[in-house]
């Protein structure tokens, strides 16, 4: 393929912006090489701006469950847009969503509506520590929650130490209040429980990890957490940015059968426009301003554009549930034929699946965490991996550590194409 185009506008674009992005992985630093620039999408499928057609397994990080454009909820954005595009004051539109997602979600009784995941994260925590009075949390390793001070912390030098700082600027201060699990590992989180006793607000995670791959909860892990979190007064929060309304209507709660105290949203929620949203019982909702002293504010929240897209999106799931079986159909057809190519080409891999999330690691080992998931990527293989199927119309997240998300508008035939091409690729490996 060529990518001319793409190449002359990554030149211009690091030019006036940091990496020439604006959001680090799509700079293809993990995988080497240059960005492909995307003029356009409908369905499936992307057109870059070298004019190739790409399957998008991507799909915009998630949020576009029923594929790119789609008809209800572009109409939606258009009629609203064409209302004004931002008054900073309620709308009906808004009690609506709140609704409706309320009715989809098990244990939610209200839920407040952001900007994006990192802001959904963020004041979960917050209110995680104004309701509890407690100020330590803990998250797992691999687990991404945004780029909010607290959660970009790496592991201390044992189970006992606390995390330290990943990112510049982020201060000791705040890194001596998140403690940090293995993802899949009860005994770990027991122990960092015990050894900061009544000091911990909250256990947040991904109950699907979406970035380290595609990695579910073991047999019990989540059940465990609950127990762990009933047993002292710790809140358990979700993060479901990827995986609410995608894994379920009501997401990984409903899907695997475990409540949440809090729950985070994005991606889906927004039907592709910026949206995040975080939600709650009644008793923990109530302790957030007006009502109550945790403040959480944001001028574009309840935007009405992102409201249409969302109302429109949730509507469709809603009143169609038969698109998640459907599209996890799709996502156990691609990964038996995935896995019969990989086979026959004599490669080393596991194939990681929940409902529509899939990915695929090289290495001998199952990748339950953070660390397996390092190990797989460690090989090199998914680089070629990816190159090769992106050389061949086929688009993946470009970085081993990031899940594939599967559309309602992908076909068999694209889904046949892929594992086609995923074949042509192993036989190089």
């Amino acid at each position: 393929m060529i990518y001319k185009r793409s190449s002359q506008l990554f030149s211009e674009a690091k030019k006036v912006i940091p990496g020439g992005v604006n959001s680090p992985v799509r700079a293809f630093k993990a995988v080497g090489g240059e960005p492909v620039f995307i003029e356009r999408a409908k369905g499936a499928y992307l057109y870059d701006e070298d004019g190739n057609k790409l399957i998008d397994y991507i799909n915009s990080w998630g949020p576009l469950i029923l594929g790119h454009a789609h008809k209800p909820v572009l109409d939606a954005v258009i009629e609203k847009a064409k209302k004004g595009t931002s008054f900073g004051t309620p709308t009906e539109l808004e009690t609506k969503i709140a609704e409706l997602a309320v009715k989809m979600v098990p244990n939610i009784d209200k839920i407040r509506m952001v900007n994006s995941g990192t802001e959904a994260c963020m004041s979960a925590v917050r209110l995680a520590r104004g309701f509890t009075g407690k100020e330590k949390i803990i998250k797992f390793a691999g687990c991404y929650h945004g780029h909010s001070d607290s959660f970009l912390i790496q592991a201390g030098s044992g189970a006992m130490t606390f995390g330290t700082p990943n990112s510049p600027g982020v201060t000791q201060g705040t890194a001596k209040d998140t403690l940090l699990a293995k993802y899949n590992d009860l005994e770990n989180v027991k122990e960092l429980v015990e050894a900061n006793k009544d000091e911990i607000a909250c256990i947040i995670l991904e109950p699907v990890a979406g970035n380290m791959g595609c990695i579910p909860p073991v047999k019990g892990f989540l059940e465990g957490l609950r127990k762990i979190c009933d047993e002292t007064g710790i809140l358990l929060v979700f993060d479901e940015v990827m995986t609410g309304f995608r894994q379920a209507a009501g997401g990984v709660q409903e899907r695997l059968g475990v409540n949440a105290d809090i729950v985070c949203f994005g991606k889906v929620i927004g039907g592709g426009l910026p949206v995040g949203a975080f939600a709650a019982r009644n008793e923990i909702m109530n302790h957030l301003a007006p009502d109550g002293p945790v403040y959480q504010a944001g001028t574009l929240s309840g935007n009405p554009l992102a409201m249409a897209a969302g109302f429109a999106m949730l509507t469709e799931l809603h009143d169609n549930l038969e698109i998640f079986e459907s599209i996890d159909k799709k996502t156990e057809y691609l990964h038996k034929g995935m896995d019969k190519v990989l086979n026959e080409a004599g490669v080393s891999f596991s194939i990681n699946r929940i409902g529509s999330m899939i990915s695929v690691h090289f290495g001998k080992e199952p990748v339950t965490d953070f660390q397996s998931s390092v190990r797989s990527a460690s090989t090199g293989k998914f680089n070629k991996f990816f190159h090769g199927l992106l050389e061949n119309g086929i688009y993946i997240a470009p970085s081993a550590f990031e899940t594939w998300f599967i559309s309602e508008a992908l076909s068999y035939d694209d889904l046949d194409k892929t594992i086609e091409e995923v074949g042509k690729v192993a036989e190089t490996l």
